[in-house]
This record gives structure tokens, sequence and C-alpha cells, in this order.
């Protein structure tokens, strides 16, 4: 009779166990394929469907003769609205710089000025954007991403200008954008220090 009871008590502690192991590794493969197992494709879709985003971005602009760095804090909603604020240097900081459609409006909160410009023309020129950048990859016959050191790195090339983003694979989110122009020796060169996005 304890040679039964206890065979019974060894047989319900192994299949506990197996039943532990079996949740344990369900659960444990659905977290896998949810947070580590999306591909790169899946990411580049990710950014390319971006519809909103707020950062915070460290900005180095090198021309021929000089070198300026601006801490900038930018926001995007789509389809047109973008918004742009100087933190850094600090004799420029509080200059706004907001769009919404064909409306162009800058603002300097330290001097209480501000000018709205309507129908403004060269509205889709911002280099510093990150939706520029989607816009310019989505149009462009010259785009293409491929991954370089554990990173996703998206490229596109328009008219003189050679962009080149990339992309965390573990975060799916913006690292640092560099632009340079083939004619000059001018390029802007953008960290991403904080990065708020929603597709």
């Amino acid at each position: 009779m304890k040679n039964k009871k206890l065979f019974f008590l060894i047989v319900l502690i192994i299949l506990s166990i197996i039943i532990f192991f079996i949740f344990f590794h369900t659960k444990m493969a659905k977290n896998l394929k949810m947070g580590n197992n999306i591909t790169s494709q899946e990411i580049v879709n990710q950014i390319l469907n971006i519809s909103s985003y707020e950062t915070k971005i460290e900005v180095e602009v090198n021309s021929n003769k000089n070198q300026n760095k601006y801490v900038i804090k930018q926001q995007f909603k789509s389809p047109n609205i973008e918004k742009q604020e100087v933190l850094e240097p600090e004799n420029i900081a509080g200059i706004k710089i907001s769009k919404e459609g064909n409306q162009l409006k800058l603002e300097n909160t330290k001097l209480n000025l501000s000018t709205i410009f309507e129908n403004y023309e060269y509205l889709s020129e911002n280099v510093l954007d990150l939706s520029c950048f989607i816009e310019d990859y989505k149009q462009s016959s010259e785009s293409y991403w491929e991954e370089e050191n554990g990173q996703i790195v998206m490229r596109v090339t328009k008219g003189e200008e050679n962009k080149k983003l990339v992309v965390d694979k573990g975060t799916c989110k913006p690292v640092n954008m560099e632009v340079k122009w083939t004619n000059k020796k001018n390029s802007v060169y953008i960290l991403y220090k904080e990065v708020k996005v929603s597709s």
C-alpha cells in the first residue's frame, strides 16, 4: 500500500514538473516571438509607417569653413504638422519653427516675435526631419537597407543628397542620421537622444 502511494506521489510530482515546463516553455516562446524575433524588414516597415514622433536631437552641421552644434526638440504628427525648437546653443535657444500644411511660423520666444508665411514653397526641404527622410526613402528608386554591425542602415539618394539612417534592432528606433552633399563638403550629423514613436 505504501509503495502504491509513493508511486502515485512520484508520478504526480513528475507530471507537475512536466506541466510546469510545458507552460513555462510556451510562455517564453511567446515572449521571444513578440520581443526579439521581429525581422529587419518588419523594423524597416515600422520606420516607414511612423505616424507621429517626438524626439530630442543633437545636430552637427559641417561646412567648408566651420562646424556648428545644436540641440533641437522635434515633433511630427501625420500628415503635415511639424514643430522644432532650438534648445542649445543659448544665444538662439527658444527659436521655434512650426508648419501645418502650407503655413510656416517662425517664433523667437525670448524676443516675443512671430512671423507667419503662407504657401511657403520650401516646406518639404528640411533635412533635419525624420519625416523628410521617410518620404524621400518611399519616393526614391535609389533607396535600400542593409544590416551592419547588428543595426539596420537605411540609405537614400535624392539629387545631390546622400542620406543614411541607422536604426537599432533591439529598440526599433532611430539612432542617428547623416546627410552628405556630393557636390560640396557639407554634411549634417543627427544623433537621436530621446525618441517616442507611434506607427
